[in-house]
């Protein structure tokens, strides 16, 4: 038995190893165990890839690329294979993933499984909607596959269907053209949620990527937003993606009322100075976080939840406000503070984060019932917005919130595998 915990270092307990390598082996080698759940870079903040005294499947040995299509894009990989091995491999070549998260850190399995979303839902929707086929091993010892025009139902339940409908073992992609690795990029800073809103708007036609850094501190809701198109310059040279480490858990949280103030005040007004049009790297702009290693370790030694949720466009504008307020109110808050918008599209998913609407995220470190009173705050007020809360995120969301947010749960249940249970679904369905 190891101790293993996710991103967001809270309680992990102890798990039982099994790793798989092998894709034609998969659904023997989960036969016949005790309930387990795939488990990739355990990126996810919470306890959907968590198994306390069950079960993990670890699939990073299933990291082996199956074929690539030069002329139409389609990739076919293992479930193992990290989003930074095909951008570093295909990008050279004219191609490029759709839709990425923050972090190129995760599984191919771990992207389909949580439906992950990126900076450009407006224009291209999340990772679903370019994934072609998926193979499941189930734990009876069969294989499925499934895509949008064979089995279209067990496809909708497992692209975002947090690893319970089986294993994924392997994954088709439909990759799409790339000029180089450049993005013509603008930041603009904003003073409240109404220019916030009037950004949004103004650059979904013109811009494939939109996203803001907001600062959760101040009254006004002011922030940075910025927006970025793939192009074309190729007489610049790489930058040199220089990592850092956090070397140690501090004894107590880094994040605090006396830095958070400090640093979102100064970040903000940095960042406005230096704001308008550059050339950036992808993965600059794609995933700022990924130089600066094991920072989830700033939080303390009681770790830390991320809170990323999505309410109704029609509804956003107060509903953020309110949810701004609480956080101001509370001393809490985070550095890292993501506010962006989802176009009007709706997921391929049964049980997909992403719905037409505004996206909140914040990470808190870690306060007990101090921060547990804050996001009961918060979750009444996504309630009533009729909004949901992100599951590769949540480590505490409660079952009634839990089956509000997401009202196809009745119908995913049906492509359920039995033999497939984690911390989160033990949490929220009750096995």
């Amino acid at each position: 038995m190891v101790a293993i915990t996710s991103w967001g270092r809270l309680a992990g307990g102890e798990h039982e190893i099994i790793s798989l390598s092998d894709r034609e082996q998969v659904s023997h080698q989960i036969q016949n165990n005790n309930l387990g759940i795939a488990y990739g870079m355990g990126r996810s903040y919470g306890d959907v890839c968590l198994n306390p005294e069950g079960v993990l499947w670890k699939t990073r040995g299933l990291d082996h690329f199956i074929n690539f299509n030069p002329t139409t894009g389609r990739l076919i990989c293992e479930a193992g294979v990290l989003l930074r091995d095909i951008q570093q491999l295909f990008i050279p070549n004219g191609w490029i993933l759709p839709v990425t998260p923050g972090t190129q850190l995760v599984t191919v399995g771990g992207a389909v499984a949580n439906d992950v979303h990126g900076k450009n839902h407006h224009a291209l929707g999340s990772f679903g909607d370019h994934v072609r086929s998926i193979k499941l091993a189930r734990t009876d010892g069969t294989f499925i596959e499934c895509g949008p025009a064979l089995l279209p139902d067990w496809f909708a339940a497992t692209i975002g269907g947090f690893g319970l409908t089986g294993v994924i073992v392997q994954v088709e992609i439909q990759l799409r053209r790339v000029l180089g690795p450049w993005l013509d990029t603008e930041t603009i800073a904003y003073a409240n949620l109404e220019e916030f809103f009037c950004l949004a708007d103004a650059s979904e036609a013109g811009w494939e990527h939109t996203v803001s850094w907001i600062d959760c501190m101040s009254n006004s809701g002011r922030g940075l937003f910025m927006r970025a198109n793939p192009t074309g310059i190729s007489d610049r040279q790489e930058p040199e993606h220089r990592k850092l480490t956090v070397p140690f858990v501090p004894p107590v949280s880094l994040v605090n009322k006396l830095s958070l103030k400090a640093f979102n005040s100064a970040y903000f007004n940095l960042k406005k100075r230096r704001a308008g049009r550059e050339v950036c790297h992808y993965q600059s702009f794609f995933y700022p976080l990924d130089n600066l290693l094991e920072w989830n370790r700033m939080y303390g030694p009681h770790g830390f939840f991320q809170y990323q949720c999505v309410v109704p466009r029609g509804v956003g504008h107060d509903a953020t406000h309110e949810m701004l307020s609480a956080i101001s109110r509370s001393g809490d808050g985070s550095f890292l503070a993501v506010l962006k918008t989802f176009g009007n599209r709706h997921p391929v998913g049964m049980m997909s984060f992403p719905q037409p609407g505004v996206t909140l995220a914040l990470d808190f470190p870690n306060k007990g019932d101090r921060t547990s009173k804050l996001f009961e705050r918060l979750d009444a007020i996504v309630r009533e917005a009729g909004g949901r809360v992100y599951l590769a995120k949540d480590a505490r969301m409660s079952r009634d919130l839990f089956e509000a947010g997401y009202p196809r749960l009745a119908e995913f249940l049906q492509y359920r595998d039995t033999g497939i249970s984690s911390a989160l679904s033990r949490r929220l369905i009750g096995s």
